[in-house]
């Protein structure tokens, strides 16, 4: 057991000793030094010491310093001058004790056993946190240099309807969740939703930009997944025309949204002129590195190694190495948006497709494809078409239509009662956001008559250019 020294009096001190005794473990023993009556409370602890007399007497103080060892002494006065004197005397008697004062006058002391709590700046951050988009950072925790932050997730954050272990989480950590007013179990499955609270720590200067990546609406994918678009070339598996339009496509995407770096993996490598192609097409590219892999390592390998050297946060891929599903269905597994490239030219896309299946996987990418809609220039179109006319997709038609006006973007709501897979084929220009799921790498059946899910159905088409968000399924 630890015995405190507390000395107190002015306006704060009653308040400060009722604090004090509301968290009383009985793991401390407190000697309590007081002027005034007011602030004592009718119950007193056992562990608790009181003795009334003036703290600027130093023969009096004297006495309760040489009564017993203590570990620290907390002390708020009502005056400079007072709280001056009482550290004198103090650091006459026991000159190593560690001392926690609170100032509101501007006290400069050089000491290292001497904490000293700015009342006025403590007052200032309380006030100034309550404010909307403002960080709140504990201020007395760890270093005390905000290793802990609180943040508030708002509608239309690209971080809102992530599952947490899809994030990444470089040199910060996510540690607590509030929902409601209660205190949620963190896991990786865990989604984040509006208005959710979450505690984060890490680095100061990191989690203030996690903060405004958070709060900001739009303009942040591939983030919260990770930093870096990566291109994956098979050079023997795919035709020289696709690769082309691959490296075309990826020029383009590296220019208009916001990644930091072009990462690009080439796998058995065939032509010299297609290898020229390739470096004079990205050689003006800044942000840019290309690995190439000579020895066949086999896509499960080099995946893996890529995952570890490179923050991806969006890997692109031709639909040419789609035809072997059970080959390719790691992708699921690594919880990052695959962008499929199809026959269409990327360059030219007008518009953003999301043609609705079922309502909890399209609420958990809508801000996703605001966002992505946002980067490219693109008019977002929802196609609502069931052709039993059975299915109310009402309550997620709503939640596009209220993301829409948050990101400040346009949305076209197609409702009609006809085969969404033949109107889908209908678009020039597209790109088709949808989710992505296991389900899609399964072998098809041979009668896609009877398939019902427009989910798989339009995941098979290779005219279009998609975009797959990792979603929870379960």
């Amino acid at each position: 057991m630890k015995k405190i020294l507390i000395i107190l009096d002015g306006i704060v001190a009653k308040k400060l000793l009722q604090r004090v005794i509301e968290t009383n473990t009985g793991d401390n023993s407190y000697d309590v030094v007081y002027m005034n009556e007011a602030i004592i409370p009718e119950k007193r602890p056992s562990n608790f010491t009181f003795f009334k007399f003036d703290p600027t007497s130093k023969s009096k103080l004297a006495m309760v310093l040489d009564k017993d060892i203590h570990a620290q002494a907390l002390i708020a006065l009502n005056s400079k001058d007072e709280m001056l004197n009482v550290i004198k005397n103090i650091k006459e008697e026991k000159p190593k004790m560690q001392m926690s004062i609170l100032d509101y006058w501007g006290i400069d002391l050089s000491d290292q056993h001497i904490n000293i709590y700015k009342g006025i700046d403590v007052l200032a951050n309380g006030m100034v946190e309550r404010l909307p988009n403002i960080p709140v950072v504990a201020q007395n925790i760890g270093l005390k240099q905000g290793e802990i932050m609180e943040i508030r997730i708002p509608f239309g954050s690209s971080y809102a309807y992530r599952y947490i272990g899809s994030i990444e989480q470089r040199e910060w950590k996510i540690f607590g969740l509030y929902r409601k007013q209660q205190m949620i179990k963190i896991k990786p499955s865990l989604i984040l939703k509006p208005n959710d609270v979450i505690l984060i720590i890490g680095k100061p200067e990191v989690l203030m930009q996690v903060y405004n990546a958070i709060g900001k609406t739009q303009g942040q994918f591939p983030m919260p997944f990770g930093h870096n678009l990566y291109l994956y070339l098979d050079l023997y598996l795919q035709s020289v025309e696709t690769v082309k339009k691959c490296v075309v496509d990826v020029k383009y995407l590296n220019q208009v949204i916001k990644n930091q770096k072009l990462v690009l993996r080439i796998t058995r490598p065939t032509t010299v002129d297609l290898m020229n192609f390739i470096k004079n097409e990205l050689g003006e590219v800044n942000n840019l590195t290309i690995e190439i892999d000579y020895g066949n390592l086999g896509f499960d390998a080099l995946l893996k190694k890529d995952l570890r050297t490179f923050d991806i946060g969006l890997m692109m891929i031709s639909y040419e190495l789609f035809k072997n599903k059970e080959g390719i269905s790691k992708l699921v597994d690594l919880r990052i948006p695959i962008l499929k490239t199809g026959l269409g030219d990327i360059t030219t896309i007008k518009n953003s497709i999301i043609l609705l299946n079922d309502t909890k996987s399209y609420e958990q990418i809508s801000p996703i494809i605001f966002d992505v809609s946002s980067q490219l220039k693109l008019k977002t179109k929802i196609f609502d078409m069931d052709p039993t006319g059975q299915s109310d997709k009402s309550y997620i038609l709503d939640h596009f239509e209220n993301l829409a006006k948050i990101f400040g973007q346009k949305v076209e709501i197609i409702s009609k009662e006809k085969n969404p897979i033949r109107e889908l084929k209908n678009q020039k220009n597209i790109l088709q956001i949808l989710p992505l799921k296991k389900d899609m790498f399964l072998r098809r059946k041979l009668n896609k008559l009877f398939y019902t899910n427009s989910d798989l159905l339009s995941f098979d088409i290779k005219e279009n250019n998609q975009l797959l968000i990792p979603v929870i399924e379960n």
